[in-house]
């Protein structure tokens, strides 16, 4: 395969062989603070020069905008991200506002914790609540459109951020949302999403016709924090049940090194299928003009 998606940073590109495969997921672990938002937020803004649109933030952290999202984007791109919040119920009028296409972040995924809190016991075993369940699908009436319009407008990339530490994931809710975004909404079929969401779909057979975009070539950058820090713990983190990391394309760390009498931010990718990847473990920096890799 030649054609690449580019990191943003020419040097991680060389490290990943060329850069990313395009349509696979990379997920990148990482201490808070050590730079995961800033290489997301930089790959989004490439794609404005490589794509002909930048791509899109979903927010999931709940702790309000503490990664800072709207202040890196500001000053480090030039880029005023401003919030989705068109919503498309069934049978209503789809189409976004021209200044919603113009809002590339998404904070409407806001759930934490363990997956028990959001079950109850059923005949059957353990099953969601189904005042949860409703929730949750009255805010895919906001998210998948999000998705949708601004992938049929263009844009090939997206990143998902503010995935917390958690020891096994399997019992979180986090990787249980992601997974349902990541296999409905991001891979799915254009026409289809497109006639799911456009209804009565006679009306907006046009809009869909014209407006199909090859899903395969939607890559997706995953942030995820862990309590680990050091890069060596990183290196050797083993993968736990449900860790999306075991089906992820390309894993990248992100951790810090004591070298002497500094304390060095380091990065290694750890796997990368499909491609020839550098073994080299690479001081970066994250400064005013954000992620630099040596």
């Amino acid at each position: 395969m030649t054609t690449r998606v580019s990191t943003g940073s020419s040097r991680l590109d060389e490290m990943l062989g060329g850069g990313l495969l395009p349509g696979t997921l990379t997920v990148v672990y990482g201490a808070t603070g050590i730079g995961k938002t800033h290489l997301g937020l930089g790959f989004c803004d490439h794609g404005a020069r490589a794509d002909g649109a930048r791509g899109i933030v979903f927010d999931m952290n709940v702790r309000g905008d503490s990664q800072q999202h709207h202040a890196y984007a500001a000053r480090l791109h030039n880029w005023d991200l401003k919030r989705w919040t068109h919503a498309v119920l069934p049978m209503a009028e789809p189409y976004p506002p021209d200044e919603q296409m113009q809002a590339f972040y998404s904070d409407a995924l806001p759930w934490v914790g363990k997956l028990r809190d959001y079950q109850v016991a059923s005949p059957d075993g353990l099953e969601f609540d189904w005042n949860w369940k409703a929730q949750y699908n009255q805010v895919l009436y906001t998210v998948r459109p999000f998705v949708y319009f601004h992938l049929a407008a263009g844009s090939r990339r997206i990143v998902v951020d503010g995935i917390e530490p958690m020891d096994v994931p399997s019992d979180y809710i986090q990787p249980y949302i992601f997974d349902d975004l990541y296999r409905k909404t991001i891979h799915r079929d254009s026409e289809t999403l497109g006639m799911e969401i456009c209804m009565p779909v006679w009306k907006h057979r046009t809009f869909i016709d014209a407006h199909r975009y090859d899903h395969t070539t939607v890559t997706t950058l995953l942030l995820v924090t862990t309590e680990e820090t050091q890069l060596d713990h990183l290196i050797a983190r083993k993968v736990a049940a449900g860790d999306v990391g075991a089906v992820a394309n390309t894993i990248v760390v992100m951790g810090s090194e004591r070298v002497g009498n500094r304390l060095v931010r380091m990065l290694c990718v750890v796997k990368h299928r499909g491609s020839a990847k550098s073994d080299e473990i690479a001081e970066f920096r994250v400064t005013e003009r954000g992620f630099e890799l040596g």
